[in-house]
């Protein structure tokens, strides 16, 4: 993973600003979890090559291949009504659809609420937990997790997950990917979340 390459292709304000990277990581979501109570800023990014033990919804293993996968969370702090996020892992989810299509012309479909669907099979999800208080979300870790290079997988996961260079011919880059997954929501939350406050 090349860091520079995501941080050259930033035109955000605040998210991936403070961007951390482990060559290997158990759990992008669970060192999201940590860095919050440390009141780490907020828009902090934790990207990864390779998860040990990722988290999938309902606590489910999240698998992973070293190198070959886009897998991050970034942390927000929205201070807002719970019902003003009640869509919010579904507007994810069309935004990295509009990133992929736009990049490398792929065509994604959604199956709600989080998972990313490519040719009936799933190539990615989408991970979206909160603190709350009351009704106000203090605290918004957002994890994605897409499968992006070919590589070797079970048969029997094979029936049901794919790659996105499954589907190309182009020369796929995870940097660019993330980095603009980062530039459309930070634009959309500012404007949907923030300005709305």
């Amino acid at each position: 993973m090349n860091i520079e390459k995501i941080v050259e292709n930033l035109n955000t304000e605040y998210l991936g600003k403070n961007l951390i990277y482990y060559a290997e990581l158990e759990s992008t979501q669970k060192l999201a979890k940590k860095l919050v109570k440390e009141n780490v800023v907020e828009g902090t990014t934790i990207v990864t090559d390779y998860q040990t033990n990722g988290i999938g919804t309902h606590d489910r293993k999240w698998h992973s291949c070293r190198e070959k996968d886009i897998l991050f969370t970034f942390i927000l702090y929205p201070k807002c009504n719970i019902e003003k996020l009640s869509n919010l892992t579904f507007e994810i989810a069309k935004e990295i659809v509009e990133v992929v299509d736009d990049l490398y012309k792929i065509k994604l479909d959604i199956k709600k609420p989080n998972d990313l669907i490519l040719n009936g099979k799933k190539v990615g999800g989408i991970l979206t937990e909160t603190k709350i208080i009351g009704e106000q979300v203090q605290e918004l870790m957002i994890g994605i997790g897409i499968n992006v290079h070919r590589k070797k997988m079970d048969n029997e996961i094979l029936k049901i997950a794919t790659f996105l260079e499954e589907n190309s011919d182009n020369d796929l880059s995870r940097e660019i990917i993330i980095s603009e997954i980062l530039n459309r929501f930070e634009k959309q939350y500012n404007k949907e979340i923030k300005e709305k406050e």
